[in-house]
This record gives structure tokens, sequence and C-alpha cells, in this order.
């Protein structure tokens, strides 16, 4: 993403004391060459970092955005291809910022995945949609992506 040298003024600035979002993935849109959930995912966790504010951050990735939850081995047989997961690294990131990363479940039953196929820490839910109106029901707010 390029970034602009022209002064930007914030006409509703915007600082939270906590966050507590899930972000439901269905999909990848990019922003250039990186999925655009990945960067609202880097910008939430860059906000909360900037506000010193407690959060919780989970990451449901399902239907055609589960495969970047896969390691290299397993993506590659999913994707046809022999160049890797692209994505891993900025999973793990996410990982290390407190990201809870998710798989739903009947993605991984559809494409025959097991928890051996997944990156290190991903956890598996029941189902995107059990999972997301869980988490909307402890306070959660939902962002689709």
């Amino acid at each position: 993403m390029t970034v602009s040298k022209k002064s930007l003024h914030i006409d509703i600035p915007v600082k939270l004391t906590e966050a507590k979002v899930v972000f439901s993935i269905g999909a990848l849109a990019f922003e250039g060459d990186l999925p655009a959930s990945i960067f609202h995912l880097q910008l939430i966790e860059n906000d909360v970092a900037d506000w010193k504010a407690i959060s919780e951050v989970v990451a449901v990735f399902h239907t055609n955005a589960g495969h970047v939850t896969l390691h290299d081995s397993a993506y590659n047989t999913d994707r046809g291809i022999a160049t890797g997961n692209p994505y891993k690294g900025l999973v793990s990131d996410l990982m290390k910022r407190g990201v809870q990363i998710e798989l739903c479940g009947a993605t991984a039953k559809v494409h025959g995945w097991d928890n051996a196929d997944l990156l290190p820490q991903v956890r598996v839910n029941t189902d995107a949609m059990a999972r997301t109106i869980q988490l909307v029901q402890q306070g959660f707010i939902k962002i689709t992506e």
C-alpha cells in the first residue's frame, strides 16, 4: 500500500480502552498483494497497542479463506502449487501479537484437512457460524471480511 505524503486531519479520533473483536474471513480480498483481512488485523493490533487497550481479537478463517491456516505441504496439496503458504509469516506474526487464529471445522471437513495440516497454534472450532454467534453473545463485535 502506498503511503501518501499529504496531511490528513482526523475528524473523529477513536481511542478505546477495550476491544473484543471477531473477524469472520470467508474469502480473501486484496490491497495490493496483501489480503485486506490480514492488513485490517494488523491495523487493529497497532491501534490496540497505541491505545494500551485490553483486547481479545479472534480471526475465524472459513469457506474460501481456510487455506490461509495450512502449513506448506498441506497448502501446496490444496492449492496445486509448490511454493508453500505465502501467508504463514503474516499469520505467525498476528499470533505473536495476541490474535487467536481459528479454522472452521466444517471448512476443514469439506477439504479433508485435519489438525496435522495446520500451522502451529491454529485452533479448530465447530464451525464458523456457531463460533461467531458464541463470540458475539460474549460481547465481541463482528467484522466480516
